[in-house]
């Protein structure tokens, strides 16, 4: 991987990945940025939420679960203090589809944790993450 940052001017960058993407940067105003991009943690907790989103859906769809929604919201709580980083994660699997079996879930968010997320691995190093789900069926208020 080869990525870069480049300067626009205040605290705004533009990032660019070796893969051609762009993604604005910047700070939030109390802090001299003009709000017009993704905070850098933000990008980090994103990046944790996208990496055990796929690995959680690709396994799920291997099990023939017919899940017909799929989000994963990620909370993490950080120091107070710099460099702020995070101290507590709570990852929020929510499944909805048609008779998607719970064993399939909870297998599915394992080998996430254990087997296959590199963001989950490198943060579980530095703080705790909880997983949680809910799976709702397909029709009913969804």
């Amino acid at each position: 991987m080869d990525e870069k940052v480049i300067w626009k001017k205040g605290l705004a960058f533009t990032s660019a990945s070796d893969s051609g993407l762009t993604i604005p940067l910047d700070a939030e105003p109390e802090v001299g940025g003009g709000g017009e991009g993704f905070r850098p943690m933000e990008l980090i907790a994103i990046g944790l939420a996208g990496c055990t989103a796929m690995d959680v859906i690709s396994i799920l769809q291997k099990k023939r679960q017919q899940v017909t929604r799929f989000e994963v919201r990620v909370h993490a709580d950080r120091a107070a203090e710099h460099p702020k980083v995070f101290t507590h994660i709570t990852i929020e699997y929510i499944v909805t589809g048609h008779h998607v079996e719970p064993a399939a879930i909870e297998r599915s968010i394992e080998l996430s944790v254990t087997k296959y997320c590199p963001a989950q691995a490198m943060l579980g190093k530095v703080c705790t993450i909880e997983h949680i789900y809910s799976s709702n069926e397909a029709g009913q208020g969804n």
